[in-house]
């Protein structure tokens, strides 16, 4: 099934374009800053620091 899903070049360029424009929304909508953020309060409590 999947191989027929991507099999145009068409279909494959379309998904890559949507991954690139939610990207682009999620950074601009500050999501970048936030899952930054979270990943620092993980590795703190998981060495011991924090």
């Amino acid at each position: 099934m999947k191989e027929k899903f991507l099999k145009g070049p068409f279909k494959a360029l379309g998904i890559i374009a949507l991954a690139v424009a939610m990207m682009v929304y999620g950074y601009g909508n500050g999501e970048a800053k936030v899952v930054l953020e979270k990943a620092i309060r993980i590795c703190m409590e998981c060495i011991g620091i924090g």
